[in-house]
């Protein structure tokens, strides 16, 4: 599948974000804990939602996808997710957690996901380990165990987002209290705790390092609406400010953007902040600055890419420092295709040299944020960009193409 994109227009009108799609994940794993029905309203309607939906019908899981809103009643069967999905989506590790708490075995292929780099479950493991589960590997998968899941203090070898969420799910379901401390901080990880807490679970300090959940025995089923997507949002706020363009972003929780809001600023991004919204007009100039990723309340490192293209239209020198994925600078050869002046200086640093026009190229994408990034390098572009493989960008984004199209952008999905 291709985009054919002609860019060098800027766009005009309103754009909605939608369902965050790593809280809706999550959420969806979630419903595992109890055999009660759970109704998750704001669901992206995404492929990698979509995973996540098949290996919970695998499980024996009925589930009902009526547009944005999914119905879901975990009567499982089993307790071992289908290799072939689990190796399509590298956040069916979550799964893990509540399986475990439900059944107290889970066996679980290596789970695969975008190209971005190293990204072993290590800390999901030693976590796992803190609270008392055997772990082995049996024909290259790995086995959990535990006869009687209590809880206890778990010191997290790093601030993983998934192995928080991993063990802040277990945790709910066994017997005394939990801690976990070098917790991630992100919201998507307080939008999960909710969820629980809707369900019966007692989790506090959820959005900090330090997260405490007292054990109950039994969650019920609840009614929950996801929150929005604060990189969805990012992207399309980034990609109006970069087509020079007069738009509103709505459905956006600017508190979850500020690192990305504050950085737009400072190079003169024309940006009005609202409670619920952004609205971007066109800019005079640009101005260079240098960018590091970190975990939240830090720069995303999922909005790199956007910027990066963004940076290329900034007078001056720009730097980017990637320190949580080592192969996230894939895309740097499309944009160079493209016209941009950009030098990989390690496989962690860049230098953007700007501003350069980009010209519109045939071009490929590597995995879902740097195929974002290149949907907005094409917007961008004088002339016709084709960027093949977007079905990556469909992992993340739904239906960005006509999204896009609904305010200007000339974008067309072809075969």
């Amino acid at each position: 599948m291709k985009f054919v994109i002609k860019g060098g227009q800027p766009l005009e009108g309103q754009i909605e974000v939608l369902g965050s799609k790593n809280a809706a994940l999550k959420i969806l794993a979630a419903c595992l804990l109890t055999n009660e029905t759970c109704f998750i309203s704001n669901v992206p309607n995404i492929s990698d939602i979509n995973v996540m939906v098949n290996i919970i019908k695998d499980l024996g899981g009925k589930v009902e996808v009526d547009g944005h809103r999914i119905t879901l009643k975990a009567e499982l069967t089993h307790n071992h997710p289908s290799d072939r999905l689990v190796n399509l989506l590298r956040a069916s590790v979550v799964v893990v957690g509540p399986l475990l708490a439900r059944f107290g075995e889970v066996e679980i292929a290596q789970p695969g996901g975008c190209l971005i780099g190293a990204r072993p479950i290590d800390t999901h493991l030693d976590a796992f380990r803190q609270l008392g589960v055997e772990i082995r590997q049996k024909n290259g998968r790995f086995v959990f165990q535990v006869n009687k899941l209590k809880g206890g203090p778990v010191i997290l070898k790093e601030m993983s987002v998934t192995a928080t969420e991993n063990v802040m799910m277990l945790a709910t379901l066994a017997e005394g209290e939990s801690e976990i401390r070098v917790a991630a901080a992100e919201p998507e990880i307080e939008d999960l705790a909710n969820f629980l807490n809707k369900m019966g679970a007692k989790i506090t300090g959820a959005g900090t390092h330090i997260i405490k959940i007292k054990g109950v025995r039994k969650l019920k089923g609840t009614e929950y609406k996801v929150m929005p997507d604060r990189i969805e949002g990012g992207t399309l706020i980034v990609a109006a400010v970069a087509t020079k363009s007069q738009v509103k972003v709505k459905n956006v929780i600017p508190q979850h953007l500020d690192s990305l809001l504050h950085k737009l600023k400072e190079i003169n991004a024309n940006i009005i902040i609202k409670p619920n919204s952004v609205e971007i007009k066109p800019y005079t100039y640009l101005n260079a600055t240098y960018i590091d990723t970190r975990p939240y309340p830090g720069f995303p490192t999922d909005l790199q890419s956007p910027m990066a293209v963004l940076l290329t239209q900034a007078k001056g020198t720009s730097q980017i420092f990637e320190t949580l994925f080592e192969s996230r600078f894939n895309y740097v050869k499309e944009l160079v295709k493209m016209g941009a002046n950009i030098s990989v200086l390690d496989p962690h640093t860049i230098v953007i040299h700007g501003p350069t026009p980009l010209c519109g190229k045939e071009i490929v994408t590597h995995d879902l944020r740097a195929g974002a990034s290149l949907v907005i390098a094409a917007l961008i572009a004088q002339g016709k960009s084709v960027i093949e493989d977007v079905e990556l960008i469909d992992r993340g984004y739904e239906k960005l193409d006509q999204r896009f199209k609904n305010i200007g952008a000339n974008i067309e999905r072809v075969k």
